[in-house]
């Protein structure tokens, strides 16, 4: 199969392939990531040692990588570390990097009490998979600030391997490890223009916030829909979504005619113990208990 079929079938995701002759940079991959690129190898591993390779190749790709890849959460969630490496110091892409690598490439995960594996560097490898899941005493919980300072090791088999309850739980947590990084700008991917948008200015993201309102709104008349035919639809847990990582910053100084005198700033009229019944578009976007 050829990188432009396979990148059709990525399509449904938004990604697509761009061939390489072997490993890029740190920097250079997770770069790719941000505008919705994965880098691929096109060679394929030596018929001597069919069950393992020091070097991403074919089989890697395919049965590792481009499963997870088709996954649109999986495929949200590579990009936004992708987004998270551009303008970051050397040091923070090597820490990405470390992390990347042992989630994506050779994390693991609990289903049903027992560990799988989901890393796309043990899914290629027979020989490493039977390895990571014989090893007990090299397995630890997935802790990005202890994570980020292992030794990645790429011709021979892991010193350590790390696992969450959930796939869910290791996105969380590389999630939070990478908001923390210290940048003086936010970024954003532009779908339309395929181009990554610098926020510098309360313009540019009141302009993505009322394109973000035009979605909530299509969001909420759903919702609203389905729970008038459905009255059992957990509500509360898909509104609670929308406002889990949103933390704003608030002046405490300020004073009521402060806030009444800020030409960009609205009070907003449903405070967040306010709630209304209806999920009207405003109410998906206000804050709830």
């Amino acid at each position: 199969m050829k990188i432009y079929n396979l990148s059709m079938i990525l399509g449904t995701t938004g990604f697509q392939l761009r061939p390489v002759a072997g490993y890029l940079s740190p920097r250079d991959f997770l770069a790719g990531l941000a505008f919705r690129v994965f880098h691929c190898t096109q060679y394929i591993r030596h018929s001597s040692d069919p069950f393992y390779t020091p070097e991403p190749d074919c089989c890697h790709e395919l049965l590792g990588h481009m499963p997870l890849l088709a996954n649109p959460s999986f495929a949200q969630f590579s990009q936004e570390l992708g987004l998270a490496s551009l303008g970051a110091s050397d040091e923070d892409i090597n820490k990405l990097a470390t992390l990347y690598f042992f989630t994506v490439e050779f994390g693991l995960c609990k289903q049903d009490g027992i560990l799988r594996v989901y890393g796309a560097g043990l899914l290629s490898s027979v020989a490493e998979l039977k390895h990571a899941v014989s090893v007990p005493e090299k397995t630890f919980r997935f802790d990005p600030e202890v994570t980020c300072k292992q030794e990645c090791i790429i011709t021979a088999f892991q010193n350590a391997y790390y696992y969450t309850d959930s796939f869910e739980e290791a996105k969380e947590k590389m999630r939070a490890f990478a908001n923390q990084i210290q940048r003086p700008f936010g970024l954003r991917y532009n779908p339309y223009t395929q181009s990554v948008e610098v926020l510098t200015d309360a313009q540019k993201i009141t302009a993505v916030v009322s394109e973000l309102r035009g979605d909530l709104c299509i969001v909420s008349n759903a919702l609203r829909k389905i729970h008038e035919q459905d009255d059992t639809v957990d509500v509360e847990r898909i509104t609670n979504l929308l406002t889990q990582g949103i933390e704003l910053p608030q002046d405490t100084s300020s004073s009521d005619s402060d806030i009444d005198k800020s030409p960009n700033i609205e009070a907003p009229e449903n405070s967040v113990k306010n709630q209304n019944e209806n999920y009207s578009c405003d109410d998906m976007i206000t804050a709830r208990d």
